[in-house]
């Protein structure tokens, strides 16, 4: 699947602002470092002019600590009349988390849609549970750690694992969820499921050893083909523990750009 490599720094819309503080001007330039290499997935500019919202995908992400979140969200804000402004960012392991995120901030859910620019959902159940992260109802969810394998090759497909802990009284008897998302090696489709862990130590084990088929949570309402139903992960993949991605450092400028994969749905 061929993708594009030449795209455009985004449209921060900061020119003729200043940062508020020194501190600000500090922390933008380094969420900002490899910009370069981000591609922009959604963006949406109030018109009053006070608020920027972007959902990036940074293709500088597989040059970090292995496991490093792949998807970042920025919400800029100004002070017009000041001519300044100041932000915030997050790295997310998955593009519903980072919509989440942009949401919570004011970012309007009906604003736009994500460009496709990779790989897309295999089936509905994908589809719900990607739902139920972007909206996470009644904050269900709390993330607590996340891994994103991704080899670089087209020989292998890419794997993101997020643990986050389901206070919904459906899941009491096994909070912990481990929603994997798996690409394939042509980079053209995902899925996504939900295993149900009793213990946040035994969804780590599992992602270790694979010595058991993934233990899947009830589906979410609504229709699940055969294909859904009976899915189940691959033991054969490779097993690296659960860990939060530290922040981002300069990947060297010697090497090529990667195969890219971002996608996500409606905001």
């Amino acid at each position: 699947m061929a993708h594009s490599y030449e795209t455009p720094v985004p449209d921060y819309r900061i020119n003729g602002f200043e940062a508020a503080t020194m501190q600000i001007a500090e922390d933008f330039s380094s969420a900002t470092l490899t910009d370069d290499l981000f591609v922009t997935l959604a963006d949406h500019h109030s018109t009053d002019g006070c608020d920027s919202y972007l959902l990036l995908y940074d293709r500088a992400a597989i040059w970090d600590i292995p496991g490093t979140a792949e998807y970042v969200s920025l919400h800029i804000a100004r002070d017009v009349e000041q001519r300044t402004f100041a932000f915030a960012s997050e790295r997310h392991p998955v593009a519903p988390l980072a919509q989440n995120w942009l949401i919570g901030r004011g970012y309007p859910k009906e604003a736009a849609e994500v460009s496709n620019h990779g790989p897309r959902p295999a089936d509905a159940l994908t589809a719900r549970l990607e739902d139920l992260l972007r909206v996470n109802p009644g904050n269900r969810y709390e993330v607590l750690d996340h891994y994103t394998d991704n080899p670089c090759s087209f020989d292998f497909g890419v794997e993101v694992r997020t643990l986050v802990h389901d206070s919904h009284p459906d899941a009491a008897e096994a909070p912990y969820r481990l929603f994997l998302e798996e690409t394939t090696k042509d980079l053209r489709s995902y899925t996504v499921r939900e295993g149900a862990f009793t213990t946040a130590e035994a969804a780590d084990t599992w992602a270790m050893e694979r010595d058991s088929p993934f233990p899947l949570a009830p589906a979410p309402p609504g229709k699940v083909d055969r294909r859904a139903a009976a899915a189940r992960a691959r033991s054969t993949v490779r097993g690296n523990s659960l860990a939060v991605a530290p922040a981002s450092v300069s990947p060297p400028r010697s090497a090529g750009p990667p195969p890219t994969r971002p996608r996500g749905g409606t905001l």
